[in-house]
């Protein structure tokens, strides 16, 4: 990596680290991050309301939770986004735009498979579909992922993770508001082919960005088996943990415990909106109204508060606020059925998840080597996953087990493990080494 890449961030003025969020890339960044959310959010969110409206029970709608695994485990072929080539389209437009445009094609054509969906008749149909969504959406993810960390410099991620997240955050205001509203007016699988129509914001975005190169790209000599998987493989796990030795693994802890309660809450939130009364329009125009704002403004915070004071010093505020503002759910769930109080959760909930995630991803480019972008990354962001995907399975079960307001308290005290942990990464830090890549080890073009 060059010294610039290496630079520690913090330091810079406030109007210098306003600036950032005017640059070309960080526009792209946002355009990016708009085609990122929009398959997440309808694999999820959308999705369960779509669920709990057709009468599919707590404990299956919870279960599907577990379609997020392809995110948990995109680390097992974020090496082939790393090195393997996309016929045609990367000698047009490079690697990392090539795989990012082939993974949007696939989602949009799995939200159109999704709009042939009947949850009552065939719930399997709907959970392959769903799978097969994730599964486009985390390569598309590896590959915008590999493309963000390779585009600026250390100093530079928390804007461009709070660009990656305004653009998010925008296809979450579009996939809340505009797709409920066609599922009130329309139905569900019109609001699916919305969708799918929409994903050509992110595939033109890959088509047109900048070409970014870490170094001239030469492939690398033929070589066997073994060998290829070594450097492919092996090679950014090895370097990692060269790095960072044993404290590694009390970063992967820590990257794996920053998000429980949020996963482990998230696909519990659209039911208990239906179980509270509250209409498809109310909830989308809320979610992705006053809950855009006011994630857009936790995501600018967040962004600014790492560029002014480094990532390190802000971890914590992260995994606490994130944590507590779970508890504004148990008051919803004891609550009348107010638009106010709908408002005021999503509001609250909001600001803390949009400031920790600008945090968390700042937190994770890091650590990572650019001679293995896309697999660190992959691989960090798959251990933050997959905790919290796993137990979410279980959400539903525990929500009928000990009701919503419980649940949500629940959630929010498993949140102390990771604040705990933060005051052990300062001496995780003090022995890393950065180290150069090795022979061999030669980045692909993106």
């Amino acid at each position: 990596m060059s010294q610039e890449k290496n630079a520690a961030p913090g330091g810079e003025t406030l109007l210098g680290s306003l600036s950032g969020y005017f640059r070309p890339r960080s526009i792209v960044m946002l355009l990016l991050g708009f085609s990122a959310g929009l398959p997440f959010y309808m694999i999820y969110q959308n999705l369960s309301l779509w669920l709990a409206e057709a009468g599919v029970s707590k404990g299956e709608i919870g279960l599907f939770a577990w379609t997020g695994f392809a995110f948990t485990f995109k680390f097992l072929w974020a090496p082939a986004v790393d090195r393997m080539p996309v016929p045609i389209l990367e000698k047009m437009i490079g690697r990392r735009r090539a795989w990012m445009a082939a993974a949007q094609i696939g989602i949009a054509l799995s939200l159109i498979a999704m709009s042939a969906a009947n949850p009552q008749g065939n719930l399997y149909y709907v959970a392959i579909i769903a799978v097969l969504m994730a599964f486009a959406a985390a390569t598309q993810d590896i590959a915008i992922d590999a493309w963000r960390i390779e585009a600026a410099t250390d100093a530079e991620q928390g804007v461009m993770a709070a660009m990656y997240q305004y653009g998010y955050r925008v296809a979450i205001m579009v996939a809340g508001a505009g797709a409920l509203i066609v599922a009130d007016n329309v139905n569900w699988p019109a609001a699916y082919q919305f969708m799918a129509l929409l994903m050509g914001v992110g595939f033109l975005t890959a088509l047109f960005a900048p070409k970014v190169e870490v170094r001239e790209y030469t492939p690398p000599p033929r070589a066997g088996l073994a060998e290829t998987f070594s450097r492919s493989v092996v090679g950014p796990f090895r370097d990692f943990f060269s790095r960072y030795g044993v404290h590694a693994l009390v970063i992967l802890l820590f990257i794996a415990l920053f998000r429980v309660p949020d996963f482990l809450m998230g696909y519990m939130t659209g039911p208990l909106y239906i179980d509270l009364g509250y209409d498809k329009t109310t909830i989308g125009a809320i979610r992705s109204g006053a809950g855009l704002f006011a994630t857009l403004f936790g995501v600018f915070l967040g962004g600014v508060v790492v560029a002014r004071f480094g990532v390190k010093t802000t971890l914590l505020v992260g995994v606490v606020s994130q944590s507590l503002t779970n508890l504004i759910y148990s008051w919803l769930a004891l609550s009348d059925a107010t638009t106010a109080g709908l408002a005021a959760a999503v509001i609250i909930d909001n600001i803390a998840y949009g400031a920790a995630g600008t945090i968390l991803i700042a937190y994770m480019s890091s650590l990572t080597n650019t001679a293995f972008t896309a697999t660190q990354y992959a691989l960090f962001s798959s251990f933050y996953a997959l905790p919290g995907k796993f137990v979410g399975g279980f959400s539903g079960f525990m929500v009928e087990g000990v009701g919503f307001a419980w649940f949500f308290v629940i959630t929010a005290l498993l949140g102390i493990p990771a604040a705990l942990l933060v005051f052990f990464l300062g001496r995780a830090e003090k022995h890393i080494t950065k180290a150069a890549p090795q022979d061999g080890d030669v980045p692909a073009a993106p």
